[in-house]
């Protein structure tokens, strides 16, 4: 093999290395948008009181379990209809927030965590709820799309003198 040779093999094979590299981290950027784009689906979902992104993005399945606040919907048409739905009809001023969303990607499974803030008027007895805490999102690769499988909140009210802790 000639010195040109040498170094145009030396050159592709750079070049292939840095496609894959590249194709690599396009892919997980890729995930990482999908999953952060279901997530604010679900957050938008959550605010209007509608399952229609929960029957969208979530795999229902046998087995299904969401859990928030110490308790837990099993399947999708529960959390939907006895959660989603209903605290349209319970809550004035709904506003729940997922920030600083960080994603993980093994293969057809992944998750996310994200931060989340929880502000609401009962509206039977005018209580006003203001929560904080973090919700992470597992998801399972189904043909070509992202699907949650699991969901776990866990917050606590917001002090109003809280000093901001960090564990």
């Amino acid at each position: 093999m000639n010195k040109n040779t040498k170094s145009a093999l030396r050159n592709a094979a750079g070049a292939f290395v840095i496609f894959v590299a590249t194709s690599g981290a396009q892919a997980q950027d890729a995930d990482a948008d999908e999953m952060t784009a279901i997530i604010q689906a679900i957050e938008f979902g959550w605010e209007r009181a509608d399952g229609t992104p929960f029957r969208k993005h979530f795999l229902d399945f046998d087995g299904a379990r969401y859990v928030e606040g110490g308790g837990q919907n099993i399947g999708l048409s529960d959390l939907i209809d006895h959660h989603v739905e209903p605290e349209g009809d319970a809550l004035d001023g709904f506003e729940l927030n997922f920030s600083n969303i960080e994603t993980h990607v093994e293969g057809p499974f992944a998750w996310a965590v994200a931060d989340v803030e929880v502000m609401a008027v009962v509206k039977s007895d005018g209580r006003k709820i203001h929560s904080r805490g973090y919700e992470t999102f597992l998801f399972r690769r189904v043909g070509n799309e992202w699907k949650v499988v699991h969901t776990h909140s866990s917050s606590r009210p917001v002090k109003t003198d809280e000093v901001e802790h960090k564990h």
